[in-house]
């Protein structure tokens, strides 16, 4: 990592005390891993962190996530679930764009339609299939009507992907606005809420004011010990390991309990990979236990593709050798390699790997090529966008129900692994659809599409004054709950 020695060099160099806290009549500083180029006002196509961030402060959806995790109000005031949960039905509050023209719900429809229209990039995309219409009900009310009951909706809805975005000049409604500030930041102040008008007559004091920007880990990780930032936020398994070149205090460092995948997902079936036995023989090769603790000790290990239960009328489906010691699995997938080797003597053993770079990439590398090695097959890794037999996904599942899983993990699954699959998306019941994800999943076990490793990490450096951060399941940290409100 040639580009990145100075900064490292300044991390092993730093001695901070980082349990100090930083002044409260001072703006709030916020860090999100990235480029500063990603925090962009658009929230179509594939989004990352630091657009995401972005999007969410200056662009609400009907609902939104507070500080826990949990779903709170939005442009919707309230909403009402009818017909069996086919049927939600929304009452806007009174909001503005950023030019102060009222928000309507024929805007609201009209964004929300742009949104899910096959034609949108959203990655959320193929969980909104469902959505057969929205409508605009009066100025204030509009329906989305569903033709399957979904009753993780609203959690999709809280999205930024989703987020209310004017059609045409791609503004907003907040809950903040975008402001002058220092070269190279993002001012961020509080919108003005035509609702609580009583309550907003007085301008925003100067400490209600975000400063936001995106950066490389190594320098928002720098600045953060130099108390230069009272935030970071987007921190994963790439850059977790800068942080033992630093003093920042262990009070300062939050990681989530985050659900979703970390695992390797089968990209090509060609060569050794064209049986299920020989993917299984992958999986059983890795030692889970030894490649997270190269990372973080506590970091945990998944051996299943779903976390839990989930809407499955299953529990996780295990794979058959989940009950044999490490030995005994990888004697097994030795002893398959050899067999098929025997047997395809001209044929390759290469399994082309790709991974994201930055320190813990190079973690995670060298573990899983050393078990594969061990096994008698030939690791060799490439870069994240380059075409590979297997592709690592690190993603925070936005909902918890196991389509999400399955449709995110199968990334090269034959037609009737995908069909079944689908088959869970057009269930006409909650019952059928919980029995249609359980087969979905056990099918993918058994055909070992997907090596799954460890929870996804996530993390942030949090200052003390920000009482009101939570960590939580989603790893979601909306910049409307920082800190306390003033007495």
């Amino acid at each position: 990592m040639p580009g990145n020695r100075p900064l490292l060099a300044a991390l092993i160099a730093l001695a901070t005390l980082g349990c100090e806290r930083r002044p409260d009549d001072v703006p709030v500083t916020i860090s999100v891993i990235g480029g500063a180029a990603e925090l962009r006002e658009s929230a179509r196509g594939p989004m990352s962190a630091a657009a995401r961030t972005y999007t969410a402060a200056t662009a609400q959806g009907l609902v939104r996530y507070d500080a826990a995790g949990g779903i709170e109000p939005g442009l919707a005031e309230r909403w009402i679930v009818t017909d069996g949960g086919r049927s939600y039905i929304f009452r806007l509050d009174e909001a503005e764009w950023a030019d102060g023209e009222p928000v309507t719900a024929k805007q609201v429809v009209a964004s929300l339609r742009h949104t899910i229209d096959a034609r949108s990039r959203t990655t959320l995309a193929p969980f909104l299939a469902v959505i057969d219409e929205i409508v605009e009900m009066t100025p204030q009310v509009i329906e989305v009507r569903l033709s399957r009951p979904r009753p993780d909706l609203l959690k999709l809805f809280a999205q930024p992907e989703l987020a209310v975005i004017r059609v045409g000049d791609a503004s907003g409604t907040g809950p903040f606005r975008i402001a002058d500030g220092p070269a190279g930041w993002r001012a961020l102040r509080p919108a003005f809420n035509p609702a609580r008008a009583e309550a907003a007559e007085a301008e925003p004091a100067a400490t209600d004011t975000l400063l936001l920007r995106g950066e490389r880990a190594a320098s928002a990780i720098v600045r953060f010990a130099e108390r230069e930032s009272d935030l970071v936020l987007g921190g994963t398994f790439r850059d977790w390991p800068l942080l033992a070149h630093t003093e920042i205090a262990p009070a300062n460092i939050h990681v989530d309990p985050a659900t979703g995948l970390f695992g390797l997902a089968l990209v090509s079936r060609e060569g050794f990979l064209s049986t299920a036995d020989n993917r299984r023989a992958l999986a059983m090769a890795i030692d889970r236990a030894a490649l997270t603790a190269s990372v973080r000790p506590d970091w945990p290990i998944v051996e299943t593709l779903l976390p839990s239960k989930l809407d499955s009328s299953a529990n996780p489906a295990a794979p058959d050798w989940q009950s044999l010691p490490l030995d005994g699995r990888r004697i097994l997938a030795r002893n398959r390699v050899a067999a098929w080797h025997a047997a395809n003597p001209d044929g390759s053993l290469a399994i082309r790997i790709a991974l994201p770079g930055g320190p813990g990439g190079t973690l995670v590398w060298s573990r899983v090529a050393r078990d594969l090695r061990d096994i008698g097959l030939q690791p060799q890794r490439l870069g994240s966008d380059e075409d590979a037999d297997l592709r690592l996904i690190d993603e925070v599942a936005p909902y918890d129900s196991g389509r999400w899983y399955l449709v995110t993990a199968c990334r090269q699954c034959p037609d009737g692994l995908t069909a079944l699959i689908e088959a869970a998306r057009e269930a006409p019941t909650l019952p059928e659809r919980a029995s249609r994800i359980a087969a979905a999943e056990l099918a993918m076990t058994q055909d070992g599409a997907y090596i799954p490793i460890a929870q996804p990490l996530r993390w942030s450096l949090v200052a003390l004054r920000l009482q009101a951060w939570q960590e939580n399941s989603r790893a979601w940290h909306p910049l409307t709950h920082l800190r306390r409100e003033r007495p």
